[in-house]
């Protein structure tokens, strides 16, 4: 074995065994923490419903826009949304032009007060510690 290949595996053992220290904090049980709702707390569909909440309604090319993502990956979060009663869809024509245009139900409203409930109750036991 030469010497770069020694180095090498030298640098890997000692980062693999190397003491991380002393546990400065003992992990919370899992019952402690909230259980987010895992239908809202994804990236884009947390977007949408914040976006539509401060909203009467937005087209799909808004919430796009806003959210600063792709069709499909828009048209799949909206209809996770959508199945689970979170939001509507009113499809029209404008014209000859196809059109959608979501709004928030109140199961969706109520959803979200409770996701911001819950971060807000995280954040204060956090900031406590």
């Amino acid at each position: 074995m030469g010497d770069r290949a020694k180095l090498r595996l030298a640098r890997r053992v000692s980062k693999s065994t190397a003491d991380p220290g002393p546990r400065t904090t003992h992990p919370r049980p899992a019952e402690d923490l909230p259980e987010f709702d895992r239908t809202i707390h994804e990236r884009i569909r947390l977007g949408i419903i914040s976006a539509l909440a401060i909203n009467e309604s937005l087209s799909f090319n808004d919430l796009r826009r806003l959210l600063k993502t792709t069709d499909g990956n828009l048209s799949v979060h909206a209809r996770k949304l959508e199945d689970a009663h979170y939001v509507t869809c009113s499809k029209f024509f404008e014209g000859r032009i196809p059109r959608s245009e979501y709004r928030l139900t109140p199961a969706g409203k109520r959803a979200l007060e409770k996701y911001i409930e819950q971060m807000e109750d995280l954040i204060r036991r956090t900031r406590k510690n």
